[in-house]
Order: C-alpha cells, then sequence, then structure tokens
C-alpha cells in the first residue's frame, strides 16, 4: 500500500500530482459546527500520517469534501464543491463524506471522478481508504445503514490549528423525526460520547491553550441518556466545569423541552458556563409547531425563557426560525413576528423553507410561494438586527470579558460570553494583546452586528447577574 511520502499514477488523466515530499490533502466543510468538528477530527488523523493539509483552493492529492444536505441549498453546494475539486485536479483522490453523501450516496456517485463515498460513519478507516485507492485507482463506496449504528464513533480533534475556541462533538444522531428534516436518515440514531473521553479531550484542549470548549451535537440536548449508566447534558458540563485552565463552557444548541431544572441550574450558576443558549423555536406558531412535529409549544417555550432570565437577566438567547413552512398563512407568520420581537432574541437565524425529498412536510398542503417566503424572512431579518441592536445596546458602559480572536493591526476582535462581537484596540504603550487572551473590554459603541470599546485594567466581575 502506498505511504503519504509517495508520489502515485494513477490511470485517471494527466494533470497535477505530488513529485516529491508528503501528500497534500485539502477540505471544505459545508454546514453545522458538528460537520467543521468532524472535519478537524479526519484532517488529525491525515496529520498522524505524514500528509500535509493545505487550503482547498490550492492543488492537493486529495480533496475531502464533508457536505451538507440540510437544505436544497446545502446539497447545492455540496455538488459544486465536489466538482471544484475534480476540476482543479482530475487525478486527485476526491473523497464525499458528511450527510449529503448518507443520504444520497447514488446523486454523489453520478458525479464523474469521485473517489470515496463515506457517509457520516467509518470515517476513522478514511486514510486507509484512500491509499488503497492510490494503490489500486479503483473507487470506494463505504455508506453504512446508519441505523444500525449504535456507538458514537470516535474521532481525534487535537489540532485546532488557526483557532482560538475548541468545538467539541459530544453527540450523535437525532430521534426526532421533525416533519421538514432528513437529519436522522443522514445521521442516525441518537448516541452519546462516554463521559472520560469529553473529559480527556477537553483536559487536552486546555492544556493546549484552548480557554473556551464549545459542545456540540446534532441533537446535543439529548446527550446521555443512550449511556449506561445515563448521564445528561448537565452532568457531563459539572463534570468538565473545573478542568484547569478551562475558562469557558458553551453549549451550542439545546431544544426548549429539554431545558430542565438541572440545566437551568447549570446554566445560570456555574461561572465558567457563557451566558447564551441557542433554544430553536422554528416557529412561534402552535399550529405551524404541531405540523413540524416540534415536541414544544409556545407557552412552553415562553415559560423556559422566563424561569431562565428570572435567574439571570443577561443571558443572550438566539433562535433559529425556518418561514413559509406548508400551511404558514399570513396570520401564522404575524404569530411568529409577535413571538420572535416578544422573546427579544439577541440574533435570529432565518431559514427559509427548503422542500427535503422524502420528508413529511414534502407532502404537506399549503406550500407557500418563493417571493412570500423570500418577503418574510425578510421583515424577520430586519427584526433581527433590531434586536441585536437593542441588546448590544444594554450592554454599552458595561465591562465585558473578550476572548481575542483575531487581530488585524492595532485593532483586535473577539466574542464576550453572551456571543457578542466586540473590537477594541491596543492601549499605547501597553503590551500588545494577543490572540487566545481573555481581556477586559469597556463597550463604548453599539451596532447590529457588535459593539466597540476599549481595553481596559478592570477585572470582568465573575459572579452572575451582574449587568
Amino acid at each position: 500500500m502506498s505511504t503519504p511520502s509517495q508520489a502515485y499514477d494513477r490511470p485517471k488523466v494527466e494533470g497535477f500530482t505530488s513529485s516529491a515530499g508528503p501528500l497534500r490533502v485539502a477540505f471544505h466543510t459545508l454546514g453545522c459546527k458538528v460537520n467543521f468538528h468532524d472535519t478537524e477530527g479526519v484532517a488529525s488523523l491525515f496529520r498522524r500520517r505524514g500528509y500535509r493539509v493545505v487550503d482547498f483552493d490550492e492543488l492537493a492529492d486529495v480533496y475531502v469534501i464533508n457536505t451538507c444536505s440540510v437544505t436544497n441549498t446545502g446539497a447545492k453546494k455540496s455538488r459544486q464543491s465536489i466538482r471544484r475539486a475534480i476540476s482543479q485536479n482530475p487525478r486527485a483522490v476526491v473523497v464525499v463524506m458528511g450527510c449529503y453523501a448518507q443520504y444520497a450516496p447514488d446523486e454523489v456517485a453520478a458525479i464523474p471522478g469521485v473517489d470515496i463515498i463515506i457517509g457520516t460513519h467509518r470515517r476513522t478507516e478514511l486514510v486507509d481508504m484512500v491509499e488503497e485507492v492510490l494503490e489500486t485507482g479503483r473507487p470506494i463506496r463505504a455508506v453504512e445503514k446508519i441505523f444500525k449504528v449504535r456507538e458514537f464513533e470516535e474521532l481525534p480533534v487535537l489540532d485546532f490549528e488557526g483557532r482560538t475556541r475548541a468545538t467539541l462533538k459530544i453527540q450523535d444522531g437525532c430521534n426526532e423525526f421533525c416533519s421538514f428534516c432528513q437529519i436522522p436518515w443522514a445521521r442516525g440514531r441518537s448516541r452519546s460520547r462516554l463521559p472520560e473521553r469529553v473529559q480527556e479531550q477537553v483536559e487536552r484542549l486546555a492544556a493546549q491553550g484552548f480557554k473556551e470548549v464549545v459542545l456540540t451535537g446534532v441533537h446535543l440536548g439529548t446527550y446521555g441518556m443512550d449511556l449506561d449508566p445515563p448521564s445528561s447534558l448537565a452532568e457531563i458540563i459539572r463534570r468538565i466545569h473545573d478542568t484547569p485552565g478551562l475558562e469557558r463552557i458553551r453549549i451550542s444548541s439545546v431544544d426548549p423541552n429539554e431545558i430542565d431544572d438541572e440545566l437551568i441550574d447549570v446554566v445560570t450558576g456555574l461561572p465558567k458556563v457563557c451566558r447564551h443558549l441557542h433554544i430553536p423555536a422554528q416557529s412561534g406558531d402552535d399550529d405551524i409547531l404541531l405540523l413540524m412535529r416540534r415536541r414544544h409549544s409556545v407557552d412552553q417555550f415562553r415559560q423556559v425563557v422566563e424561569v431562565l432570565r428570572a435567574r439571570l437577566p443577561e443571558l443572550a438567547i438566539t433562535t433559529d426560525v425556518i418561514v413559509g413552512f406548508p400551511g404558514e398563512t399570513d396570520e401564522r407568520f404575524e404569530n411568529t413576528f409577535r413571538f420572535c420581537r416578544e422573546i427579544g432574541f439577541s440574533k435570529i437565524h432565518v431559514f427559509p423553507y427548503s422542500v427535503r425529498a422524502g420528508t413529511a412536510a414534502e407532502r404537506l398542503p399549503g406550500h407557500v410561494e418563493h417571493s412570500v417566503k423570500h418577503a418574510r424572512a425578510e421583515r424577520l431579518i430586519a427584526l433581527s438586527e433590531e434586536l441585536a441592536l437593542a441588546f448590544h445596546r444594554r450592554l454599552v458602559g458595561t465591562v465585558q470579558e473578550v476572548l481575542v480572536e483575531r487581530s488585524s493591526g492595532p485593532w483586535r476582535k473577539g466574542l464576550t460570553d453572551t456571543y457578542v462581537r466586540v473590537e477594541f484596540q491596543d492601549e499605547p504603550g501597553s503590551s500588545p494583546v494577543q490572540e487566545g487572551d481573555l481581556v477586559s473590554v469597556r463597550v463604548d459603541e453599539a451596532e447590529s452586528d457588535g459593539v466597540t470599546g476599549r481595553l481596559v485594567d478592570e477585572v470582568f466581575p465573575a459572579l452572575r447577574g451582574t449587568l
């Protein structure tokens, strides 16, 4: 079998191949934080075997496209990325993994030039598969029957090159079967990473200097339910909370019906847990929620928010909303619009409904015209900007702890624990602030997309409820 240091000669077409040195692998990821985490894990496997990771725009010997199928746009962009890789180097090994590859492998296989289709499982075997193709030139289709998969696939994620926050996937799969979604068929049943493995990864990431860890999953709120003995998201957060060097724990997304008293105690009571929750609403109308097969009502969502804000008034809450779902009348959309204004989200991620083949929603009556969906989306995006500005204005005059992520000349950019983007400058005569530093910034001005401020010597208050 070929080794990473060997050039190869494949019977495809004349084109570029490495003449010497380690083989080059390039990655392109579409979709959610879970996909980005999976890409990081696969990249770590290639690095361990001697491959050199290069930018996707560069000539490479291996291209890995981690695909998305959550919307038609995601699937379309996935196909475009596959064709782009093939055109950049027709002799390269082209790997297609991820949700679109799992859900529609025949569509992927119909694209000339694809060498490996692997879906959302068996990614730990990917380097071996690539080297088999390098040696034989024969394509590999390794898409598992995902509903038979019962154990969490351990991928190493230890590099996170060029990043200041580390995303750690602790759960995969989904048992919900919302009427608009293909994800259960792409990711399979819910399965959780063992608590000791989670703790081990967090300790390693903190030792590498990452001050913030983002816990993520396909359906994060179900973490631990499949384990023996059962665990929970709140329990795993408590377990990792006191890890030396770890300063922030961020919860990526959790459904409203999964926010119980235990999780509320963790979010509002533990100082390292970020004061930010992403709670997908999808709609603010009960009839639409029923058609979507969501497990919460508008009142249940409202009650969860009331309890959270009573305990932690400065909590930032972001959400997802689908507009133009089948059956969404003008009245039902207005219910959603009023609901979003009433809750006062700090940001709304707006998604015009996209028909996904094979889902229950595809067969529902009352599909909404594209122009109507677009107009509703524009209104909700405008409301999101209005609400974001209002939330950011609350920060003016306060001192916020900022994790520095980027530097550009004298300007530094970072995030508060409430997920607000901050820009500030180094103070004259002071030591330059470095990426990865946690600093105190007094907020002076607010815009809808973030705030600006100045570096101060004050220590950010560690107690909850100080805003």
